[in-house]
């Protein structure tokens, strides 16, 4: 099938995954990190404080979403979706209404449940069940919608601060998500779900055989995995988190630094759809061993960068591993442990993931009070990317076989 003819058969069901993830954007930390001057100043916070308060709440939402990331295995996408995008609402409501510190944990909590956590869950698990030989293309196109929101919305929400109070821009954000339920209704009148899909449709993993989420946990590949998903999450917010630190460390100006975020998209959109295309035409399995060496390489070049037009290649490497995060990672779960309880093992691996987004900006800003500067801790974050490779790499290795008999 043409990949114009892909897209124009399947553009209901692409959309609706854009849209979910796009969604997202909303307790992602790339758009709630802009508000970050204005919540310090509100409640007279440090940025010790503020990030404990980050962590906090972040990692209560990763222990729930064992529990809530499962649920995408029992009901279907369209009235899911429903539920989590009214959650966000609220929870984007709650943002502009927030009275003190203590309930801004409990807001935060709300925000990374349902905006990273349970949207982004949402799109992936649904791409990956929906579509089978095509899986990688579908990913990367429905990915979009993190590049579109992290290259729009902070822009747009940071104009918006010399007109409008913080506050209100917490309601305009809770409006955007309430117009996108009609929409993603009207996408999915006819949706392809768990209910609406005979047994015999779901792909089987590892030995012909559907994993549920007990025998994942059992699974040796995936605790060879754990560091792997781990890491980027981690390491990658925690770069986002500090580069006001780390363009004081640096001497760059952070206009500079920010302008290099257009490089970063670009790169991280074209690798998505390389990314798609290979684990289509190759295999995922040729994929996930390769993707932690652009991690790896980009941060060795922001430790030692000594210009804005070094920290910008490392940018454009980053964004390369970025584009394969984005598609690798879901095909994987599909392809080597089936696709009938795949929200329930997808559910874990995005716990992971949303709490390493919670103790990566903690560990590094623990290490800055004490002394240790984060282009100084970016080197061992890249060994650490390399290890995390070649633990994947030998799991690979060790279980690819079991998929011939698949």
């Amino acid at each position: 099938m043409g990949y114009l003819r892909f897209v124009i058969d399947n553009r209901l069901f692409l959309l609706a995954g854009f849209l979910l993830t796009l969604t997202s954007s909303y307790g992602q930390t790339y758009f709630i990190s802009i508000f970050a001057g204005e919540i310090r100043g509100t409640f007279n916070l440090s940025d010790g404080q503020w990030g404990g308060i980050y962590t906090v709440g972040t990692t209560l939402s990763a222990i729930t979403m064992i529990w809530a990331g499962a649920l995408t295995d029992r009901f279907r996408v369209r009235e899911l979706s429903l539920v989590v995008m009214l959650a966000l609402a609220v929870a984007c409501l709650a943002m502009a209404a927030v009275p003190n510190w203590i309930v801004l944990v409990f807001v935060i909590y709300a925000l990374r449940l349902t905006g990273q956590g349970m949207m982004s869950q949402l799109g992936s698990v649904a791409m990956a069940r929906w579509f089978v030989a095509a899986r990688g293309r579908a990913l990367s196109l429905s990915s979009m919608g993190f590049a579109a929101g992290q290259a729009t919305l902070p822009v747009l929400f940071v104009a918006l601060f010399a007109t409008f109070h913080w506050r209100s821009l917490w309601v305009l954000a809770a409006i955007i998500v309430l117009l996108t339920i009609p929409v993603m209704r009207r996408l999915l009148q006819h949706e392809r779900t768990p209910q609406s899909m005979a047994r015999t449709n779901q792909v089987a993993g590892m030995n012909g055989h559907h994993w549920t989420r007990a025998q994942l946990l059992r699974s040796g590949l995936f605790w060879l995995m754990v560091p792997m998903v781990l890491g980027p999450a981690a390491w990658g917010t925690a770069l986002f988190f500090q580069q006001v630190h780390l363009t004081e460390v640096k001497g760059w100006s952070l206009v500079s630094f920010v302008a290099l975020m257009p490089l970063f998209t670009v790169a991280a959109v074209v690798f998505t759809f390389v990314s798609g295309w290979a684990i289509d035409r190759f295999g995922v399995k040729w994929v996930v061993p390769v993707q932690m060496l652009p991690f790896a390489v980009s941060f060795f070049v922001l430790a030692y960068a000594d210009s804005i037009a070094v920290a910008g290649l490392g940018m454009v490497i980053f964004g390369v591993g970025q584009g394969m995060q984005a598609t690798a990672p879901a095909a994987f779960w599909a392809e080597f442990y089936g696709t009938r309880h795949l929200g329930a093992i997808k559910a874990i691996a995005a716990a992971i993931m949303v709490f390493g987004s919670a103790i990566g900006p903690g560990i590094t800003g623990a290490l800055i009070d004490a002394g240790i500067d984060f282009p100084d801790q970016m080197v061992a974050i890249g060994i650490y990317y390399l290890l995390a490779g070649a633990l994947a790499c030998l799991g690979i290795l060790r279980y690819q076989r079991c998929l011939v008999l698949a």
